[in-house]
This record gives C-alpha cells, sequence and structure tokens, in this order.
C-alpha cells in the first residue's frame, strides 16, 4: 500500500517540492512499482500522479481510463484533448520549484532513466526544476525492512554453504578418477538450493581456466570443460529464500585443483582481495563519520588499489550492484565506470563488492555483500571472507 506520509517524509529531506510520477503504456516500471500498480494492468493512455511535499497528491488520468489511478490517495484531473492533458500538468506543478521524475541528466543513469525527453520538456515548460528521483526510488524500492533482514541471512548462510558442497564435488571426483564438468558443479549447486527452499532466476556461474577470465560465462552442453587436476576454477553463485520478498545472497569464490596454489594466482588474488577490502573499507568509515557516501566513491576505492597495481585495464566491470529481490535490484550500484553513480548509500540498503582481474589464462574475481542496517552499521554477510585461494585438494 503506498504510504503517501513516508514518500513526503523523503520529498522534505531531499528538499524536493513534489514528485511526479508518470507512465504510458508501462514504460516507467519504476513508477509502476512505487505505486503497487500489478504489471498485468497497463493502459493504454498517460497518467500523472503527482506527491506534493506537503498537502494531497493529484491524479491526471484520461477519460478512456479515468479509473487508472483508483485505489490511490488524491484528487482526479480527466483530461480528453492533448490540450487538456498539457493545461493539466501545468496544474500539477504549477506551486512546485525542485520536482522529482524518473530522470537523469544526459542518461548517466539508465536504470533512472524511465520517462522520454519529450515529457521532461513540458514539465520544465511549466518552470520547474526537474532532478533525479533516483534516491527517493531507492527509498521505497531498495531499503529492507527487518523481516527482509533476516530472510539475507538466511539466504547467504545457504549460499556459502553452496561452495562447500561444490568443493568438496570436485575434489571427490578429481580424487576417484570419475569425470567432473561445470555443468556438473552448476547443477550440484542448484540441487543444494532447491533441498534448502532457495530460488534463483539463472544458474550459477562455474568457469574454469580461460572460462574464469569471462566474467558473464554460461556453461551450457556445447561449452562445459571437464575438470583437471591443476585447473583453476571461479564460482559465482546467487539464490534468495522461496518466500514472498525474498531477497539475494550474491558470491563469488575461486579455487585451484590441486595440493598448492601457484604464485602467480595467489599473487594476483591478493591484488583483489585488497581492493575488496578497501570497498569495505569506505563504506564502514563513512558510516562511522556519519557522512555521505555515493555509489561511484566505493567503486574508486577499490579501482584505485588495482589500478596502481597495474591491473586497471583488466578490471572491466563496476565493482558492484545493488541486490533486492532481485540480483540486481534498484538501489545504488557502486559504480564509476559504466556510469558516475551518484545515488547515496542508504541504510536498509545491501550491494555486493566484487572487483575482479580477468586474464586471457584465469580470472579472479572476490564478491560480497555489504548491508548497511537502518542504525548505520555495515555488515558483510555470507561467511568469512575469502583470504586465499582455496587449495581444493589440500582443504576438501
Amino acid at each position: 500500500m503506498l504510504n503517501v506520509n513516508a514518500i513526503q517524509e523523503s520529498l522534505q529531506t531531499f528538499k524536493l517540492d513534489g514528485w511526479l510520477l508518470y507512465d504510458f503504456r508501462g514504460m516507467n516500471p519504476l513508477a509502476r512499482r512505487v505505486l503497487g500498480m500489478s504489471d498485468d494492468n497497463v493502459g493504454s493512455r498517460r497518467w500523472f500522479y503527482c506527491i506534493p511535499a506537503e498537502g494531497a497528491p493529484m491524479k491526471l488520468v484520461h477519460r478512456i481510463e479515468s479509473g487508472a489511478l483508483d485505489g490511490l490517495p488524491g484528487s482526479v484531473n480527466v483530461y480528453l484533448k492533448w490540450q487538456e492533458l498539457e493545461a493539466g500538468v501545468e496544474r500539477l506543478v504549477s506551486e512546485m520549484g525542485r520536482v522529482a521524475m524518473e530522470y537523469s541528466p544526459n542518461n548517466a543513469n539508465p536504470y533512472v532513466s524511465r520517462v522520454d525527453a519529450g515529457t521532461i520538456e513540458l514539465v520544465r515548460r511549466f518552470g520547474c526544476d526537474i532532478v533525479s528521483s533516483g534516491d527517493l526510488i531507492q527509498q521505497f524500492e531498495a531499503v529492507w525492512d527487518d523481516e527482509q533482514w533476516q530472510m539475507h541471512l538466511e539466504a547467504s548462510e545457504h549460499t556459502n554453504a553452496a561452495f562447500t558442497r561444490a568443493w568438496s564435488l570436485i575434489a571427490d571426483r578429481i580424487r576417484s578418477g570419475e569425470r567432473v564438468t561445470e555443468c556438473m558443479v552448476q547443477e550440484e549447486i542448484m540441487q543444494h538450493f532447491a533441498e534448502r527452499g532457495m530460488t534463483t532466476y539463472h544458474p550459477p556461474i562455474v568457469g574454469v581456466g580461460p572460462h574464469s577470465g569471462d566474467p558473464h560465462f554460461e556453461p551450457d552442453a556445447n561449452n562445459d570443460t571437464e575438470m583437471q587436476n591443476g585447473d583453476f576454477v571461479l564460482i559465482d553463485l546467487w539464490a534468495k529464500m522461496d518466500q514472498p520478498r525474498g531477497v539475494y545472497s550474491d558470491l563469488t569464490r575461486v579455487g585451484y585443483i590441486g595440493e598448492s596454489v601457484p604464485r602467480q594466482y595467489e599473487e594476483v588474488f591478493k591484488i583483489v582481495a585488497d581492493a575488496r577490502d578497501a570497498g569495505i573499507a569506505i563504506v564502514k568509515d563513512a558510516f562511522a563519520k556519519g557522512e555521505s557516501l555515493q555509489g561511484w566513491q566505493v567503486d574508486k576505492a577499490t579501482r584505485d588499489v588495482i589500478d596502481t597495481a597495474g591491473y586497471g585495464d583488466a578490471f572491466f566491470h563496476r565493482t558492484g550492484h545493488s541486490i533486492g529481490q532481485e540480483t540486481h535490484g534498484n538501489g545504488a550500484n557502486m559504480d564509476n565506470l559504466e556510469m558516475r553513480d551518484e545515488r547515496l548509500v542508504l541504510p536498509g540498503t545491501c550491494f555486493s563488492i566484487e572487483p575482479g582481474i580477468y586474464l586471457p589464462e584465469f580470472g579472479i574475481r572476490s564478491e560480497v555483500d555489504v548491508f548497511v542496517d537502518h542504525d548505520g552499521n555495515v555488515h558483510v554477510t555470507g561467511g568469512d571472507l575469502q583470504q586465499a585461494v582455496i587449495s581444493v585438494l589440500a582443504e576438501y
């Protein structure tokens, strides 16, 4: 149910005069989700819903679909002609200065940019300063409650245990001389999830040797490498409890099939781990001091470590992503590469920190989940931090 009071409190916190939510044929799923609208009820005409920082919300709907926003509080304005639409929008925003919309200057943040340029031009015509609703969106899309935090902890316990099951399968089969492949390990992890009441949108990544150097490698029947003694293996897995409003745990670890890990793997892993730890440290430091923190700053902290070590060109994805009911949620990403994410890292949100170095022969990524609770305490979930490449035959 839409909590207008909570939205108005956030508008006042961010010093905004209002939030203008707009949709046409489902083009703005963020607005629809904030308003609690179902995905199977997409109309064919434009509507606007304006929530002022103070006072009652206002609706603007087409005569043919005058009930499009029924169930939401506020007065109703109905238009038919395009001239009436424009006059209606002017009435909605005429008393406002700074108005939030699903917009990002220069489309710098495509996750938020859901309103077309023409509609932005129309609203600006009435004297509004339009600002991005990115932080508002994550306030109501990405912030967890206590129940979700507990579900994440349960999910992280099971995802952490999935690595033990995967490494054990590899070790047992290598020792016994039985065949073991990427897809077999992938299937074992999926079985582990099913037995523990978990669900996931996609099977995990299991990459051997050069495949580990591809951040989005997907093993399948046509590209399934058999593992051998002396191989390097990356496993990236994600799942959530199969419950309403469940949220994901998303972790990555690396191992070597042998008794003793070669120095080249350990050297690169240490750089990645130092970068990961630098990302965690900047989050902890900012919240301990009560300072604001933006997603790009976390990315920079990790990327600087890898750049300094001379592997900058081999780290070609963002440091982390928002985590929620989808693996990639609608909160701030830890990104200063693909975009400069200036959304705030908010209390009650979770995100990954997962720097990597990807070389032709192998790739190393270390991924953890970070949750900032509502008191500003920073939690790193998913078990102990990986401190070295796992020696699979020595440890399992």
